[in-house]
């Protein structure tokens, strides 16, 4: 008798045989029913995969795409039931992924993609805004414990990855360096910038609950990271107090 994971495994991966004994509702063999199934299966991951990851289409092309996006689905089937979060683990795939060894920036702009829609998805919050740290005391600014905003995100990269995706969004001038990346959705659109050195650890501390006086990198230029930080709206508002 056929298991589902038989069943399952091979509508990922077309050169296995297909499950014995299939049969449908009516008692009929169902192999060729089995095929079409298989075949719209892999076209709706890969059409996912293209919608989750455009500029990385748009770098390879659409066929290596297809080819390369076909690849991965038969090793990293979806493991929840919404396309707008497959292929979270894509870029640390591509690393591996031995045809695009030549790209070394591919990773990082799949994972700038995968970071953004988690921004997009993320929940909602009121934003921190500058006056609020300018009303706090000198003496007790260092002991806040400020909350990145649930939808900021950052990463650091050896490529200039930042530029690579504002060119292929019509950013024709862009020519952000390599280095950390700041995104944050505080309304309808996510917001990312070039971050300054420092910024994703200051950003790590401060998810981690540390005071803004350990969160702050001791030779990091700390007014240009929260130059970054404010542009993208990346910490939530302090509650108030009651």
């Amino acid at each position: 008798m056929i298991t589902f994971s038989e069943f399952a495994a091979a509508l990922t991966a077309p050169e296995l045989p297909r499950p014995a004994d299939l049969i449908d509702a009516s008692g009929r063999q169902a192999t060729s029913r089995y095929d079409i199934y298989r075949n719209n299966v892999t076209v709706g991951l890969t059409d996912a995969l293209a919608a989750n990851f455009p500029v990385v289409r748009d770098l390879v092309g659409p066929e290596f795409f297809s080819a390369m996006a076909r690849e991965y689905l038969r090793h990293h089937p979806p493991r929840l039931p919404i396309m707008a979060l497959y292929g979270d683990d894509f870029a640390d795939w591509l690393v591996t992924f031995a045809p695009v060894s030549s790209l070394p920036y591919l990773p990082g702009v799949a994972r700038l993609e995968a970071l953004r829609r988690h921004a997009t998805h993320a929940a909602d919050a009121t934003p921190l805004e500058p006056t609020a740290l300018a009303e706090v005391s000198p003496e007790k600014l260092g002991g806040l414990r400020l909350r990145p905003h649930p939808s900021a995100r950052w990463l650091t990269d050896a490529q200039p990855v930042l530029a690579i995706w504002n060119r292929h969004n019509g950013q024709t001038e862009a020519n952000d360096p390599a280095g950390e990346i700041l995104l944050c959705r505080p309304a309808m659109m996510v917001l990312q910038v070039a971050a300054p050195a420092g910024t994703c650890a200051t950003m790590d501390a401060l998810a981690a609950g540390l005071p803004l006086r350990k969160a702050l990198p001791t030779n990091a230029d700390h007014g240009a990271i929260f130059a970054a930080i404010f542009a993208t709206c990346a910490l939530q508002a302090m509650p108030q107090p009651h």
